[in-house]
């Protein structure tokens, strides 16, 4: 039987995973960035211009949204540490999609390097 780190393993063999160094570059080039993590996660903190697509939505609104269904889009796609982003790619691979590929290290290692995160503003009741 196959364990999440199996599936998350033979996922990351079959999409390409982005090296943190080449993630900003990779990411200007890409028609969309996407964090699969869920809302409570996203609104702690998330790279800039990121869209909100939780994993377990993904073929939903990736159906359902049509500015998402061109299957040429460049995607980027990014997690918490790699795990649900590769899963993520390998779905949308199956879905059709041509050009997907994962931040290696996830928003984990985007934020330790000190890259650019943004962080909602705190709501004042005065």
């Amino acid at each position: 039987m196959k364990t999440a780190h199996d599936l998350v393993l033979q996922a990351k063999a079959n999409v390409r995973e982005i090296a943190l160094q080449d993630a900003e570059d990779a990411i200007r080039q890409a028609d969309v960035l996407i964090d699969v993590r869920e809302a409570d996660e996203f609104a702690a903190g998330h790279l800039p211009g990121a869209v909100l697509v939780p994993r377990g939505l993904l073929e939903f609104k990736l159906s359902g949204t049509p500015a998402l269904s061109g299957r040429d889009l460049k995607v980027v796609l990014y997690c918490k540490t790699s795990g649900r982003a590769a899963l993520a790619a390998q779905t949308m691979q199956s879905m059709g999609y041509l050009n997907v590929s994962s931040i290696a290290g996830g928003f984990d290692a985007w934020a330790a390097a000190g890259k650019a995160v943004v962080k909602p503003e705190p709501t004042a009741f005065e």
